[in-house]
């Protein structure tokens, strides 16, 4: 009987160089919607007609979708808890509308990855001067509740909306 080989033999195979696949959100549906001031009689503004023309004092939203892919790794990223936070600007168009911010953040749940974010409030409450305004959102996803969370995921913009405020 011969003695036995002390060679040892191995081989290992990689499917993905990317296994938990990538992480990405879309935004979309950026609404301004007023709902009509029935403060001043006589000065209200039809919400079907012009949803985008309000009151100072008149109550209004401003609001967005964030939609994330379902990967393995956005999975455990919207289980961990992701912040995002939603920064609509009010860029004031002429010099007698001002420059304004609200900020709307969430922290996301295991397995929703679709969220809305939403700010109502007035023009007065927003600290908007009358005058008309160029609406836009900037999100910031990240970073996760978690100690071994990296500071950001991501970035995103959406524009392109008209807010026309008027002294009531």
């Amino acid at each position: 009987m011969t003695a036995q080989s002390m060679a040892e033999y191995s081989a290992t195979e990689t499917y993905s160089k990317n296994i938990l696949g990538p992480a990405f959100f879309e935004m979309n549906g950026l609404t301004v919607a007023g709902t009509s001031d029935a403060t001043k009689i006589g000065l209200d503004v039809a919400p079907a007609n012009s949803p985008y023309i309000v009151a100072d004092s008149e109550q209004f939203s401003v609001s967005l979708t964030v939609k994330f892919n379902k990967s393995p790794l956005t999975s455990l990223l919207m289980c961990l808890g992701t912040e995002v936070h939603v920064r609509f600007a009010f860029e004031g168009i002429g010099g007698a509308a001002a420059e304004e911010d609200v900020e709307v953040y969430i922290t996301t749940v295991k397995d929703t990855y679709e969220y809305e974010l939403k700010w109502t409030g007035t023009p007065n409450n927003a600290q908007l001067t009358p005058g008309l305004y160029g609406v836009a959102a900037v999100a910031q996803v990240g970073p996760v509740k978690h100690e071994c969370s990296q500071p950001i995921i991501g970035y995103g913009y959406l524009a392109g909306r008209l807010l026309q405020v008027y002294p009531a």
